[in-house]
């Protein structure tokens, strides 16, 4: 193996090695802060050795155009790592809409991945996808579209960035999200809206009772009784957003291999 490794070839691994680790920057499951430096790095070398006996490898030199070569394969890696965490948010603001009227709005904790604050129901939720992501091998998947990105994005290759085309998918992507966002929180936040129109009701025709104490904890158990009902349909939506990811991911490849 050793002995099959050319040295002129050598500009077109490092190549492999930055979209890869640029990959790892930003992509779901692989970015967080739980995975150590080291791994992520050690994994990114040992894949970039992989692909670099299984891909076409051109003869590259050098010179100024290869500096832009490593631009553009860092741009590749943290762009479509990017896309795909975004795709993923959907969970954590369908939690926040479910928070803001379940009244945890307030109450926001650490999320350990990735060092940001979220919602209560949010990082529920969204321990419950990156269970279910693992669970039906989705980490195999996402390491496949680092692997099969070579088959749009050629290592000699530059972005056409003239066409608009990706600044449409990405507007695309960012409606999908938020589709996918409210019809996770509708459930909960319509059933919540209701309960809001009875409060309402009871303070008018009994002013005696007082609404304010009786109605956080009321809502708080009519969340949580909607969300253990609604489980199964939650299944379904996180199952959908999934291929969301994979599908808007190999679209912007292919967009962005022209």
């Amino acid at each position: 193996m050793l002995e099959s490794i050319n040295l002129a070839h050598l500009p077109a691994f490092l190549l492999i090695l930055v979209r890869v680790t640029s990959f790892f920057v930003t992509l779901p499951l692989f970015s967080y802060r739980t995975v150590p430096t080291q791994h992520k790095v050690a994994f990114s070398f040992f894949l970039a050795a992989i692909m670099y006996f299984t891909i076409p490898i051109p003869a590259l030199v050098i010179n100024a155009e290869y500096f832009l070569l490593l631009l553009k394969e860092a741009a590749v890696g943290i762009g479509v790592g990017l896309l795909a965490y975004i795709i993923l948010g959907a969970i954590q603001i369908a939690g926040g809409f479910i928070d803001f009227q379940m009244g945890f709005a307030i109450a926001n904790v650490i999320d350990p991945q990735t060092g940001a604050q979220s919602p209560l129901i949010g990082q529920y939720m969204y321990i419950i996808t990156l269970l279910f992501i693992l669970v039906i091998d989705g980490h195999h998947l996402i390491i496949d579209g680092v692997f099969y990105s070579y088959n749009f994005i050629a290592l000699d290759q530059f972005l056409p960035l003239k066409e608009e085309g990706w600044i449409n998918f990405v507007i695309h992507a960012f409606n999908e999200m938020f589709v996918i966002a409210f019809l996770m929180a509708i459930p909960v936040v319509g059933c919540l809206f209701l309960v809001d129109i009875a409060l309402g009701i009871v303070a008018r025709t009994v002013p005696q009772l007082n609404v304010f104490v009786v109605g956080l904890p009321l809502k708080i158990f009519v969340a949580l009784s909607v969300l253990v009902i609604a489980m199964s349909f939650y299944i379904m939506l996180i199952q959908h957003l999934f291929e969301t990811m994979l599908e808007t991911m190999r679209g912007f490849m292919e967009i962005l291999g022209g």
